[in-house]
């Protein structure tokens, strides 16, 4: 029977799930302290899941991750394809949403790569971040989990790295997908599935971050009711690209308005329109001419992601829009 079990690479990079703290408090924790040698002795039966490999990678609070960090990740994934049947990447829940995404993106897989982590940190009562582990294991050696992109096992529910989206500061089910709800559920080590992701992943985008020597410089500037004009132009002044995350379907102020138009028309400006609203779509001013970026429903963070990488490939708008259509 054990050498029909899948052979699942877990990956660490820190967060709640590796915390510790004052035993039994939920808060006031240190990330990233615990080995996962540590937490897999917490889960004794995630050994009837899968035959166990483990590399703890990083040991941080997920603020601390940044594009280099990911690419470490993917590129160890990628090199390791043919090792391991799954793989499930540990890690904070500050910026999971992004990681997932990214990775989304650059893996060349169609094997199963699960993130999970956890609200609590190890030495809490009723810590979280044991049975999202043994989930996300189960999930990565599910035969349905393959070609359906990165996953999420958080909280019961599966979801997909494109659309899922952090929700609540504290609670254990922190996570969800904004309109779109979830992928489907884990029963115990139960997987069902419901829904599919429909956008492009993995194997099949055209980014290869072997060939990025350097990132480009893409930042977002959140748009509020009287919000200073100079933040906007101190960033265009110090990116290759600007994600702006307006109000509402993509509204901003008369004079931001304006500057965004001298920006785009004079100054030949990479700018995205995203929506600092969770849920529903992005729409751009006619006025524009098709040199504004959509994000669709997109989410801001997941914006910047997308730009990135969108230009090491290219600098034509039309070219970027298409990816922010596809991915």
């Amino acid at each position: 029977m054990k050498e029909c079990l899948k052979n699942i690479l877990i990956i660490g990079t820190g967060g709640t799930i590796a915390g510790t703290g004052t035993t039994g408090i939920t808060c006031h924790y240190e990330p990233g302290k615990l080995k996962l040698n540590n937490l897999i002795d917490k889960i004794p039966d995630i050994k009837s899941l899968a035959n166990i490999n483990y590399i703890d990678m990083f040991n941080i609070d997920s603020c601390d991750m940044s594009f280099e960090k990911i690419s470490q990740i993917s590129k160890y994934i990628n090199n390791n394809i043919d090792k391991y049947d799954g793989f499930v990447v540990t890690h904070g829940t500050d910026t999971l949403e992004e990681t997932a995404y990214f990775l989304n993106l650059v893996i060349k897989t169609e094997k199963p790569v699960v993130l999970t982590g956890a609200m609590r940190p190890s030495t809490s009562l009723s810590n979280d971040g044991c049975l999202n582990l043994y989930q996300a294991v189960a999930l990565a050696s599910h035969e349905e989990s393959k070609s359906k992109g990165v996953l999420i096992a958080f909280g019961d529910s599966i979801y997909s790295a494109r659309d899922v989206q952090k929700t609540s500061t504290y609670k254990t089910n922190a996570f969800n997908q904004k309109d779109l709800g979830c992928l489907g559920f884990i029963r115990d080590n139960k997987i069902y599935f419901y829904n599919i992701s429909n956008k492009v992943h993995t194997v099949n985008t055209e980014f290869d971050i072997n060939n990025i020597q350097k990132f480009p410089k893409v930042e977002i500037v959140y748009f509020y009711m009287n919000s200073d004009i100079k933040i906007l132009k101190f960033i265009a002044q110090n990116s290759d690209g600007i994600i702006i995350s307006c109000a509402g379907c993509g509204t901003v102020s008369t004079d931001w308005f304006e500057e965004i138009k001298n920006l785009v028309f004079e100054k030949n400006k990479i700018i995205v329109f995203s929506s600092k609203i969770n849920n529903g779509l992005v729409n751009i001013n006619k006025k524009f001419e098709n040199n504004i970026i959509c994000a669709n429903n997109l989410s801001t963070e997941k914006s910047r992601i997308l730009l990135t990488l969108a230009l090491t490939k290219t600098h034509d708008i039309s070219k970027i829009q298409e990816f922010f259509d596809k991915y």
